[in-house]
């Protein structure tokens, strides 16, 4: 059998995230030292690593809810979304790079009332580093997922990134959303599979 080390040199696919070595050879690409970042994933594949943004991407980040929120919209009524991963009760969505200074004037320029309802919105572009989950799905001792995991895994060199008009776009209608939620929530809400192969 083998280790989840040889998974990560030899196979496509990491584990059960779904990090591809492609998609990892893309994060690894926006620090200053790639190949350093790739020989720690081959030999600690369970470890989280902090990763400048602003060259390869830009992060936005929202509360867990709301984030899960804005990524329905953009799965289920607009063009899907990059890479996202869940981080300490947040959500960071791989935006294209620019869309961390961009996007907060956007949403004061769209402020008529239409943003009513989103919560500030964490922008992590050029000068920023944010942590990236490990490349395979740590687990705590208990065995649960940890608080820090991929939703939509990088998975290719080139990912398509949305700008900050698209993540605008989704904001405001995962706050006109919130307004209708149910009171019965959906079962087994963490289990909702994005189909990538949607992704413009």
């Amino acid at each position: 059998m083998s280790s989840t080390r040889d998974v990560l040199i030899q196979d496509d696919r990491c584990d059960v995230t779904g990090v591809t070595r492609d998609g990892a050879a893309w994060l690894a690409s926006a620090g200053t030292y790639p190949r350093s970042t790739l020989a720690l994933w081959r030999e600690r594949p369970e470890a989280p690593v902090v990763l400048p943004c602003g060259s390869v991407f830009d992060v936005v980040s929202a509360p867990a809810v709301f984030g899960r929120r804005m990524l329905d919209r953009l799965w289920d009524e607009g063009p899907g979304s990059g890479p996202v991963a869940a981080h300490r009760g947040r959500l960071l969505m791989f935006a294209a790079p620019g869309t961390a200074q961009r996007l907060p004037s956007l949403l004061r320029w769209e402020d008529f009332g239409r943003t009513e309802g989103i919560p500030p919105l964490l922008c992590h572009g050029a000068g920023d580093a944010v942590t990236v989950p490990a490349a395979t799905a740590a687990q705590t001792a208990a065995g649960t997922p940890r608080d820090s995991r991929w939703l939509v895994a990088p998975d290719t060199r080139n990912p398509w990134l949305p700008g900050p008009e698209v993540v605008l776009w989704a904001a405001v209608r995962a706050a006109r959303a919130a307004v209708r939620i149910s009171i019965f929530p959906h079962a087994d809400q963490g289990a909702k599979v994005y189909d990538v192969s949607r992704r413009r």
